[in-house]
């Protein structure tokens, strides 16, 4: 579980998939629906689901200073909200709403059940040490497509801080209030309703004409870019690659959290080839290609490597930002 001696997360080891999460004490059950686990490795909540969070304000996930996580899905079931504490060694959860059922039953394969660490190799000092101090991290497996692809497509091509903030105006203003005790947290709008928000609440959430035709394009096709998440993981990105505006870049940040595919590695990204260049060849002008060279000796667990070297900390120094902030709102 997370230790307070752990190291305090950074920009970069955020982007990896960090999030600090509190040492609190227990609190009194109040759900309807419960399950303890006990998992058989090492985990860490905060570095396991951490990529499921959109930046610090996400309505759709938080940490509490109780020592828990709370995120909210569109389940098959319907919308639920789970809770998960880490206690002892094992994993208290509770869950809320009509897919309350679903998000418990699936409770281990969310936090790594189905992941193999051991599958991976480290060739290179910084990864052999990172994996070593992190020892609780686990690819994570949703099974539920939508909720990462939407938020994927909103970060195409801007900052992280505007990708951020128009999730944010959009949840809260057409999500749906969770289930639950906890006020100020929002489900993901179903289908339908993404395809009803009006030309101009896009462009007040600040999302361009090509993003938000994307992803109107993908919400009427929803159902079957849901079936991808029972696919193996080059034949799921290939189903969300069929809708236009999608492509390697998004459908790799998809899968790697619908279907934990420890192999997805994020190719057509502004940073991520500088950062990994720099970490293994002191390259931070490294391009798409070099970074898959350098990753070769990773093969099908490149994404696992690329998420060790985030979270390593050993980064280039920071640059001007290449995509300029806008405000679309104001054309």
């Amino acid at each position: 579980m997370s230790s307070r001696f752990a190291p305090r997360p950074t920009r970069t080891t955020v982007r990896g998939g960090e999030t600090a999460v509190p040492a609190g004490s227990p609190r009194k059950t109040t759900a309807a629906r419960t399950r303890t686990w006990q998992p058989p490795f090492p985990l860490d909540l905060g570095l396991t689901l951490g990529p499921l969070r959109r930046g610090p304000a996400d309505p759709a996930f938080r940490t509490t200073p109780d020592g828990s996580v709370w995120r909210t899905s569109r389940t098959p079931e319907g919308p639920g909200t789970l809770r998960v504490a880490g206690r002892a060694g094992a994993v208290e959860a509770e869950a809320w709403g009509p897919g309350a059922d679903w998000l418990l039953d699936r409770l281990p394969t969310l936090l790594g059940a189905a992941d193999d660490p051991d599958a991976f190799t480290p060739r290179h000092r910084l990864l052999a040490g990172t994996a070593h101090r992190r020892p609780g991290l686990r690819l994570l497996r949703t099974g539920l497509v939508m909720e990462s692809l939407i938020p994927s497509i909103l970060e195409q091509k801007i900052t992280t801080d505007e990708a951020y903030r128009a999730w944010r105006l959009l949840l809260r203003k057409y999500g749906d209030p969770a289930p639950g005790p906890t006020p100020h947290l929002y489900v993901m709008p179903a289908p339908r309703t993404w395809a009803l928000i009006p030309s101009w609440e896009w462009h007040k959430a600040g999302v361009d004409n090509k993003r938000a035709s994307t992803i109107l394009r993908a919400v009427a096709r929803a159902s079957r870019l849901e079936e991808a998440a029972a696919m193996p993981p080059l034949q799921a990105q290939a189903r969300l690659e069929l809708i236009p505006g999608i492509g390697p870049w998004t459908s790799a940040e998809t899968v790697q959290r619908s279907n934990g595919a420890p192999d997805a590695v994020t190719v057509g990204d502004v940073h991520l080839p500088g950062i990994i260049g720099h970490a293994l060849a002191d390259n931070r002008e490294a391009d798409d290609t070099e970074m898959l060279r350098l990753l070769t000796p990773y093969e099908g667990q490149r994404h696992r490597a690329a998420r060790l070297i985030l979270l390593s900390g050993r980064t280039p120094p920071r640059r001007e930002p290449r995509m300029r902030r806008t405000n679309i709102a104001a054309w």
